[in-house]
């Protein structure tokens, strides 16, 4: 695998929460990338047990890189992509990286609600967005665009409320600000081109067999990505219950099919197996208990393959 066009190519943020769990997320995927010692002076790492090759980047050259084609897919945060505009598809939601562009305002000030925005200054690195949604509310304010540093501009004097990204909210309550309005809520996305031509017609008339290929390529990433992603969102419980109580405890436990049940040495109770979405899993557990069901074991699934 020593040509460029037999590796796929993937672009991430090359420091930062993003790009932590984005290397994460490869790694629960069995992709094996050298990342020994410092990584400060790397821009790209091949894997060792998968034709992928990883590139840091800014991550607001993300979006460019895939739509140039310069690489084949990348993680990015959908704010950043409803900022950018162009064209892109979406392969994975990927769940991480959750965070809100809310519009924040000084602790004293009285925010009553959007009407209150109306003649600001408002701060912000997201110009498009903010314009958007103060359009949307007929509200006429005046965006001063500034990259980095945005929550500092009220006590600078720069303006009176800004517009940034939230995530546990922290950052905002040091600077003396709380969150007014959300205008967008964001996580990390997997993007290639929306026409999936990971590579040009051109290319593609010349060498088909390798077009096809890479997209192959894209689809064993995408599968392994899925299962890890399903495996993170379910739970693999153990219980042993009652016989008498297995019609109640069935229809609690759908599983992927059903539940696997085996008899215990102790007659009349048998052994439950069964695979609970986390979104459900406090409120199954307890109508189990109410059933009859003891000795509940949970075990985090490590891949979902299905």
């Amino acid at each position: 695998m020593n040509e460029r066009t037999e590796w796929l190519t993937l672009a991430v943020q090359k420091a930062g929460r993003l790009s932590e769990d984005s290397l994460q997320l490869l790694a629960e995927c069995g992709i094996a990338l050298n990342l020994s010692g410092s990584r400060s002076g790397k821009l790209r790492v091949r894997a060792s047990n998968f034709p992928l090759e990883v590139l840091f980047v800014r991550d607001d050259d993300i979006p460019a890189l895939v739509t140039d084609g310069i690489v084949d897919v990348g993680i990015v945060g959908a704010n950043l992509i409803a900022e950018k505009g162009g064209e892109y598809a979406t392969l994975q939601r990927l769940g991480f990286s959750q965070c809100r562009l809310a519009i924040a305002v000084p602790k004293g000030f009285a925010y009553s609600g959007t009407e209150s925005l109306a003649g600001m200054r408002i701060a912000t690195s997201y110009p498009r967005l903010l314009s958007e949604f103060l359009t949307a509310n007929g509200i006429e304010a005046t965006i001063h665009e500034i990259s980095g540093s945005v929550e500092i501009a009220p006590s600078l004097g720069l303006a009176e409320a800004i517009c940034d990204l939230v995530s546990s909210g922290s950052t905002l309550i040091s600077n003396g600000l709380i969150e007014a309005e959300t205008i967008f809520h964001s996580e990390a996305l997997l993007i290639g081109r929306t026409s999936l031509d990971l590579i040009s017609a051109e290319y593609e008339r010349v060498a088909p067999a390798l077009m096809k290929e890479k997209r192959a390529l894209l689809g064993r990433l995408v599968f392994r990505i899925g299962s890890v992603l399903k495996a993170r969102e379910h739970k693999y419980i153990v219980l042993n219950a009652p016989v008498s109580s297995l019609d109640k405890i069935k229809t609690l436990l759908p599983g992927m099919k059903s539940p696997t049940i085996i008899p215990l040495a102790e007659e009349g109770w048998c052994a439950v197996h069964s695979v609970v979405a986390e979104s459900h899993f406090w409120e199954i557990i307890e109508s189990l208990k109410e059933a009859g069901a003891q000795g509940i074991l949970v075990v985090p699934i490590e891949k979902m393959v299905g």
